[in-house]
């Protein structure tokens, strides 16, 4: 075991209060892809389908293509073993949450109990008019668009599309958690996303140390990242549990 992943484990098992906080890198290694970059979503999608005027604007539209990507391929999606480590650690005691940039819903399904889901969840639908929720299981989604059993409105994934604010109250629960915190896991996130990307920076001026995993150098690497361990999510997450598990 190298001494970065013994370092690292150090820093965990000492910290008082560890928070992990995970984009899409953790996920890519289920089969979702990322949005931006080689391959990325926005290579094949226009990303105006996605910006909150043109959904109002072209509702029926706007849902086919969140159905063919969210739905149609996500839904198949499955967790991988980082997210199941991630449960595994708040379940020994050692994070106390989870705070994801990822809407895919795969911590919850890993068995994290406290996810902080910065940009919401498809798995939530949520009417326009009357705001009744509703899971996903519960629409059916082969008449487009979806609506509201209750009034009838036009019903929205439950996430933030361009030009809406951060959800409330995953906004300030993170920035808490954040404030709080004395160790920081990065997984999988390289920084390019406003106001996400604050988040990292502001634990790291809060005393936090900052262990960051990632196959790719990262906006956080040479600015706030104390530990880097330069793999993929689900190598170094285990070769960081074997590292914990040591002792």
């Amino acid at each position: 075991m190298s001494d970065l992943y013994k370092k690292a484990a150090d820093i965990i098992r000492s910290a008082k209060r560890c928070v992990a906080f995970t984009g899409a890198g953790i996920s890519v290694e289920s089969g979702i892809p990322p949005f931006r970059g080689e391959n990325g979503l926005w290579d094949k999608y226009d990303p105006e389908t996605f910006d909150i005027r043109y959904f109002y604007t072209h509702t029926k539209e706007s849902w086919k293509v969140i159905r063919e990507i969210f739905y149609d391929l996500f839904g198949k999606i499955v967790p991988n073993s980082a997210h199941y480590s991630l449960a595994e650690l708040e379940s020994k005691g050692l994070l106390s949450s989870v705070i994801t940039q990822n809407v895919d819903n795969l911590h919850y399904d890993a068995g994290s109990k406290t996810v902080h889901e910065f940009h919401g969840s498809l798995k939530r639908l949520v009417c326009l008019d009357c705001k009744v929720g509703y899971g996903i299981f519960e629409i059916d989604l082969t008449q487009l668009p979806p609506q509201c059993n209750k009034c009838g409105g036009v019903l929205k994934p439950d996430v933030i599309f361009f030009g809406e604010a951060i959800p409330e109250p995953a906004r300030t629960d993170s920035f808490n958690e954040t404030r709080r915190a004395d160790c920081f896991i990065l997984i999988g996130t390289t920084g390019s996303v406003a106001p996400a990307n604050m988040i990292p920076s502001a634990a790291k001026a809060n005393g936090a140390k900052i262990i960051e995993i990632n196959p790719f150098v990262s906006e956080y690497t040479h600015t706030v990242t104390d530990v880097f361990l330069n793999e993929k999510a689900t190598i170094a997450m285990k070769k960081l549990m074997e590292a914990i598990n040591s002792k």
